[in-house]
């Protein structure tokens, strides 16, 4: 099977959130997958509060619902969003 590229758009519960910490976890259930953790980056929402997008690659065969649904099982997450799927070559 071939490699999927999934981005993820994920939003903290408080602008005090760590989203290095979150950023940390999201990189170590991605690599639990036989995944590859490609690009992170953080934007500004409002009044202090700050999202972090993930994008990496992981295997077909695995469910990018599945993925989600562990990311927002992470401590300080309000909510996720799937973003982008694509094929990668």
């Amino acid at each position: 099977m071939g490699t999927a590229g999934i981005k993820i758009k994920i939003m903290p519960e408080s602008p005090e959130t760590n989203l290095e910490e979150i950023k940390g976890r999201v990189q170590k259930i991605v690599e639990g997958k036989s995944g590859r953790n490609r690009e992170y980056s953080i934007e500004e929402v409002a009044f202090g509060l700050k999202s972090l997008t993930a994008f990496f690659e992981l295997p077909e065969e695995i469910e990018p619902s599945d993925i989600d649904d562990e990311i927002k099982n992470i401590a300080g997450i309000s909510s996720t969003q799937i973003i982008d799927v694509r094929r990668l070559i």
